[in-house]
């Protein structure tokens, strides 16, 4: 009977929900498909690859949203200890699908940039996404093997070199260096949170610096840029120098501060945005300027503080994790919403130059978002764990 009992109890725990967390992430959804629809209805309604109709994306990101919930909840069930088990899957599996970008007709170029697999009768998907995913499992298992030994250096390099090395495939094969050092970054922040000294990051930090002034101080004394150079390049001058380059490489980055500026502290209100009509693509890397302009300053404080919420409760989580292992997994999520939401806000204020980094929740993007909810979910139960485990131990010292 007690052990029945017992189950029970452990049955009642595991099938509960962090509702603090899981607000917030409704909240985020529902509020980034009402962007989603005020920046995206003019141009869809435009546009023969929407049907003409002004919905369309509308109802592409809520159908994945939707999908991404359930299954949220799904994985939220699933014992995260077991991921443990498929880490090396997770490895092997995220260089596979890069690879895959190589195939004839699986790899779809968009702009010059191979980063989808079109999957008959599936549509196409993004392969960063599940890349992510499968990296943070895998950086969570190799940094709890090696947790006692990191302050070696050869230990340190032993950890982040299978990352850096799927990074690098990604640079080169998809030509997505964004995503690259979001991948480096995330498993980068998780071995930072548990390395018993500083002074490494200090050193790998300050090279970093030295090696950005040097890239700073060549484009600005490098000859004018033309049609021939590095697209890269190109980009970093237009972000020093932009307006010289108002009307091609800095013009969607202008646009973007046009229409923050023109926001003021309430906006202009929803679906009034006038430089979504300038943006191109506005409902993707560009949205948050359109909630700007839209929604004013007291919006993009609330998108922010929205963040802010979102990370405080993964910081939470993590630290009342049962184990090493799961407090990984909830760093290795915190740390690719924070580097995404905050390199997205930088672009978009012009403190970065300009990639292709979306805004999660807000930007377009099914395979984005279903991914980032199979993440929440292994957090969802990463906090499931923990509190039982704090609730065993309270019941225990009753006893």
């Amino acid at each position: 009977m007690a052990n029945k009992r017992k189950r029970w109890r452990l049955r009642s725990y595991l099938l509960s929900y962090d509702m603090n967390l899981i607000v917030a992430v409704i909240f985020l959804i529902v509020f980034g498909l009402i962007m989603i629809y005020s920046s995206s209805y003019y141009t869809a309604s435009l546009s023969q690859a929407y049907n003409y109709d002004p919905t369309f994306l509308l109802k592409s990101q809520a159908k994945y949203s939707v999908a991404g919930v359930g299954i949220m909840l799904f994985v939220a069930n699933i014992d995260y200890h077991k991921w443990r088990y498929f880490a090396m899957i997770g490895l092997i599996g995220s260089a596979i699908l890069i690879l895959l970008l190589l195939v004839p007709g699986l790899g779809v170029t968009v702009k010059g940039a191979t980063r989808w697999i079109k999957v008959p009768g599936l549509g196409q998907f993004q392969v960063a996404e599940p890349v992510k995913v499968g990296m943070i499992v895998f950086s969570a298992a190799l940094i709890c093997k090696y947790a006692h030994s990191l302050d070696s250096w050869k230990i340190l390099f032993r950890v982040m070199a299978p990352t850096a090395v799927i990074s690098l495939m990604i640079l080169k094969i998809s030509n997505n260096m964004s995503t690259a050092v979001i991948v480096f970054g995330i498993s980068f922040l998780m071995v930072f949170m548990v390395h018993p000294k500083y002074y490494p990051f200090l050193i790998m930090g300050l090279a970093v610096a030295v090696v950005a002034a040097g890239v700073i101080y060549y484009t600005l004394h490098m000859p004018e840029t033309d049609s021939d150079s590095p697209f890269r390049i190109a980009r970093i001058v237009a972000w020093l120098k932009p307006y010289e380059y108002e009307s091609d490489t800095a013009y969607q980055s202008l646009q973007g501060i046009y229409a923050i500026g023109s926001g003021g502290l309430m906006g202009k209100g929803l679906g009034n945005s006038i430089q979504k009509l300038r943006i191109p693509e506005p409902y993707n890397d560009m949205i948050f300027a359109i909630i700007c302009e839209e929604l004013g300053i007291f919006g993009a404080g609330l998108v922010i503080l929205l963040f802010i919420y979102l990370l405080f409760r993964l910081y939470i989580i993590a630290q009342t994790a049962e184990d090493l292992f799961g407090r990984l997994l909830v760093i290795g999520v915190f740390s690719h919403v924070a580097l995404q939401a905050v390199l997205n806000l930088m672009v978009v204020t012009r403190l970065f130059p300009t990639t292709g980094v979306t805004l999660p929740f807000f930007s377009a993007g099914g395979t984005a978002a279903v991914f980032l909810l199979i993440e929440l979910g292994m957090v969802l139960n990463v906090e499931k764990w923990g509190r039982f485990k704090r609730e065993q131990e309270y019941r225990e010292q009753k006893l």
